[in-house]
């Protein structure tokens, strides 16, 4: 079955074509340039970008596949969470496409895509824990096969993902931050006492990053020499780091993803049936992250499933793939379909 997929729930306008559990073509408009100037997403702003690219979008990956628009046999389209602006923006596009062509619908739960899409690159193993770790979500999952995954662990406050960006933001970095804090801190030793490994004095499954993010405030407020001048200045030819910058960078990585290991080993712990280990997220592309996961899989003998950096952000080859998991299932939707925004549970209200 050939699935178009469509993303839009948050500042990236994205489309792809699946056949097969293939990949045959993606198209991606990225938003952060324009975002950038205002250190975050602008959710209007965001909402007429994806307007403007969706059409344009659809064109270019027709000719990049070399198929007919008649070739389309299904449709699936993110439909939260996210920013309930965007959504409705891709969720009416993919509602007019379906009904224009007379093909069926399928809403794709934005969270469980993100784990799944690793079936583009490796055989998908169940059962399994699934560690999401974006900008507003990180959440641990118990997934017995790709339509039974059951949310065990949340983040009751800030996600990673939010953190990282939190903290660039008092450093002065541009937008998005995450990335460079990880580039900063490469080839550093990380100060381990340097901050808390925040909410594991407890015996559950979630996640608390407000802790860690008061605890890098009040350093730098103690040392304000490590906030950039300007905010592009960890951009310019060159830029290396001071010992102090490196450091803070390199343990604020190394913090983030030991609380991640210990949550996610604890998961593991709970369910010692399980075989594979899957790692998703934005933050999933982060070097840290990547091998303190890979080392916990190799160690606990789990089969890893985590999708290369460029699969890990928002992106349209998660819904198509997953949403033809779905058809091929016999979950569809109605034109009655609604968009789910970000903090509201998504419902399994699938028809077939």
């Amino acid at each position: 079955m050939l699935c178009l997929g469509i993303e839009s729930s948050c500042d990236e306008t994205a489309m792809a074509l699946v056949r097969d559990g293939v990949l045959l073509g993606e198209r991606i408009a990225s938003q952060v340039d324009m975002h950038a100037v205002f250190g975050g997403v602008v959710p209007e702003l965001a909402s007429r970008e994806h307007l403007r690219w969706l059409y344009p979008l659809l064109d270019e990956l027709l000719q990049e596949a070399g198929l007919a628009v008649s070739a389309i046999e299904c449709v699936a389209v993110s439909r939260g969470p996210g920013l309930l602006g965007s959504l409705l923006v891709g969720l009416g596009f993919a509602k007019g496409f379906a009904y224009g062509r007379g093909i069926p619908l399928v809403g794709v739960n934005h969270l469980p895509a993100h784990l799944l899409v690793a079936g583009l690159e490796h055989k998908l193993v169940f059962p399994a824990i699934g560690l999401l770790v974006s900008g507003g979500h990180t959440h641990l999952y118990h997934m017995r096969s790709p339509v039974e995954v059951e949310l065990i662990g949340r983040t009751l406050d800030d996600a990673a993902g939010e953190a990282f960006d939190k903290v660039a933001k008092l450093l002065n970095f541009p937008y998005p931050g995450g990335k460079h804090i990880d580039r900063l801190g490469k080839g550093t030793p990380p100060d381990h006492n340097l901050f808390p490994r925040p909410y594991l004095h407890n015996d559950n499954l979630d996640f608390s990053f407000s802790g860690l993010k008061t605890a890098v405030l009040q350093y730098v407020h103690k040392h304000a020499e490590l906030v950039m001048p300007s905010m592009d200045a960890v951009l310019q030819p060159g830029f290396e780091p001071s010992t102090a910058m490196a450091c803070l960078c390199s343990s604020f990585n190394w913090t983030v993803a030991e609380t991640l290991r210990v949550k996610t080993e604890r998961a593991l712990d709970r369910y010692p049936d399980v075989r594979g280990l899957y790692v998703a997220g934005g933050a999933a592309a982060n070097s840290v992250v990547r091998k303190v996961m890979e080392d916990v899989a190799a160690r606990r003998n789990k089969t890893l499933l985590l999708p290369s950096p460029s699969l890990c952000t928002d992106n349209g080859a998660m819904i198509a793939f997953y949403g033809e998991i779905l058809a091929n299932a016999g979950l569809f939707h109605g034109l009655d379909l609604e968009a789910v925004p970000r903090g509201k549970p998504i419902p399994w209200d699938y028809g077939c």
